[in-house]
């Protein structure tokens, strides 16, 4: 049987959908792909930079819960957490197909300039994206998940944790390394 979520972020009405989709109401499963299929579909652009990559295996993530939830297994800790562990894990297998690595967008739209916005500032911030992006892609493959989840995502050490199923000090000493190791990438583009 399916666990309930412990992840923060679950409220009730998200347990009661989780229960009927184990049960395979197709309604309940609409809804939790209608309740986590943008924060999924985000989190993967930013590791592939590719939209229809990203939309491919956000389908493949939600088709691996549905299958699971059929078959009666499930998350041990955290629903949120075991979705963002199957995109992950699909987004390891893409690059182990590919065998190169993808900058990866700091946001999901482009940014449109408004006629307020000076020309040279969207240009910098553009290329500070692009610098950071970089970086964070020269970084071990756990500490880009732990800086992109953290600071791009916005969860805390617990949902990283939860997501990532480590402990707390593990995440914070990955963060640790990762922001160190993006100090000094990034000091090398200084113009």
């Amino acid at each position: 049987m399916v666990q309930q979520s412990t992840f923060s972020r679950t409220t009730p009405d998200e347990a009661k959908l989780l229960a009927r989709a184990s049960l395979g109401d197709p309604d309940a499963i609409a809804s939790l792909y209608d309740l986590y299929a943008s924060r999924i579909y985000s989190y993967i652009y930013r590791r592939t930079n590719d939209p229809i990559t990203a939309e491919d295996l956000t389908g493949q993530v939600f088709l691996r819960m549905i299958e699971a939830l059929r078959s009666g297994k499930g998350w041990r800790t955290s629903f949120s957490g075991w979705l963002y562990r199957i995109a992950h894990n699909l987004v390891v297998d893409l690059y182990r197909k590919r065998s190169q690595v993808n900058y990866t967008p700091l946001d999901d739209t482009p940014h449109i300039a408004s006629g307020a916005d000076d020309p040279y500032k969207v240009a910098a911030s553009r290329l500070d994206n692009d610098v950071l992006l970089r970086a964070i892609n020269q970084l071990t493959d756990e500490q880009a998940q732990v800086v992109t989840l953290r600071f791009l995502e916005g969860y805390s050490i617990t949902e990283v944790a939860d997501i990532m199923d480590k402990t707390d000090g593990a995440i914070k000493a990955l963060q640790y390394r990762g922001v160190a190791s993006l100090r000094r990438i990034m000091s090398s583009y200084a113009i």
